[in-house]
């Protein structure tokens, strides 16, 4: 099987191939660095994103967050439920954490001075 994806580690955007077989990786072409193989061997085998969202404040104000570290994609919906949840208390500044180890060892992070 083939398995054609999209580089996104930079503006190049190389179309990348990746062949598998028996649930392993043969090879990767099309990438121009090695970034980009490292990437679609990653993607192939536990695809991660980095979530982005808001909290409210106590305030009401919507404080923007990220997670620190990318996630497992099949867990995006899960971090967004906790994230649904949270509140926080104001003052706050990029990189405060608002909560440790949210999932996958990433911290949820404040992305924005208020």
């Amino acid at each position: 099987m083939i398995k054609t994806l999209t580089c996104i580690e930079c503006p190049c955007g190389c179309e990348i191939k990746v062949t598998i077989e028996n649930a392993k990786i043969i090879s990767v072409a099309g990438n121009g660095c090695l970034r980009g193989k490292n990437y679609a061997e990653a993607e192939v085998v536990s695809p991660k994103r980095v979530v982005t969202s808001t909290v409210r404040a106590e305030t009401g104000e919507m404080i923007p967050v990220k997670t620190d570290k990318p996630v497992r994609k099949d867990a995006v919906s899960e971090v967004m439920n906790r994230i649904n949840k949270v509140t926080c208390k104001l003052p706050v500044f990029v990189g405060d954490v608002l909560v440790e180890n949210i999932c996958d060892d990433a911290d949820l992070v404040v992305t924005g001075n208020f």
